[in-house]
C-alpha cells in the first residue's frame, strides 16, 4: 500500500476539537485511515504527509451507522479511525491541509 492513500481525511468534530484543546495535554488529532492500514503505516504516512514525529497511534473501527431509506433501514460502510499523539512541541494545522 503507498502512503499516499493511508490517511484518507482529517476526522473534525466536536468531540475532536475537545480532544485537541485540552490544556496541558498532548497533541492528538483523529484521522480517517484506509480499512488495511496498520499502526506502522499511519506514522510513516504522517511523516511523508506533515513531517511531524508520531509517539503513539490508537486504532479502531467504526461500525456503520443505520438509516432508513424509504421503508428500509439500510447500514452504511464500518470505517476505520486512527487517533495520533505527537511528539511535545509539534503541531498540525488541519484547517489549512483540508
Amino acid at each position: 500500500m503507498e502512503l499516499d492513500n493511508v490517511i484518507i481525511e482529517p476526522v473534525i468534530t466536536e468531540k475532536t476539537q475537545e480532544i485537541e484543546a485540552l490544556p496541558g495535554s498532548k497533541k492528538r488529532y483523529c484521522f480517517k485511515v484506509h480499512p488495511g492500514a496498520s499502526k506502522e503505516l499511519i506514522r510513516q504516512a504522517l511523516h511523508k504527509l506533515y513531517d511531524v514525529k508520531v509517539v503513539k497511534v490508537n486504532t479502531m473501527v467504526v461500525g456503520g451507522r443505520f438509516r432508513r431509506y424509504r421503508r428500509d433501514r439500510i447500514q452504511l460502510a464500518s470505517w476505520k479511525k486512527a487517533i495520533v499523539t505527537l511528539a511535545p512541541g509539534q503541531e498540525l494545522d488541519l484547517k489549512i491541509s483540508v
